[in-house]
């Protein structure tokens, strides 16, 4: 069963959407639970999002898009 990655909604108040601005890992490659897999930058904080567990990871968002709050950008299978 897959575990979404999903944008944090309650770390900031002013923006509703935020920028994944790099992919710590491929597609596809193997990752640990708490691992940092991706970050994101609202308009004044970059943030650093981790596994929610172990497993294979699968991008649904690439790197640039721009995604509101709540978005599932990936899963880890």
């Amino acid at each position: 069963m897959a575990t979404d990655i999903v944008i944090p909604s309650d770390l900031w108040e002013e923006d509703e959407e935020t920028v994944i601005t790099g992919w710590l890992a491929d597609d596809g490659a193997t990752v640990e639970e708490g691992a940092l897999v991706v970050e994101i930058m609202t308009a004044k904080v970059q943030y650093e999002i981790n596994a929610p567990a172990s497993g294979t990871l699968r991008i649904k968002e690439e790197a640039d898009a721009v995604v509101p709050k709540g978005a599932i950008i990936g899963s880890v299978e």
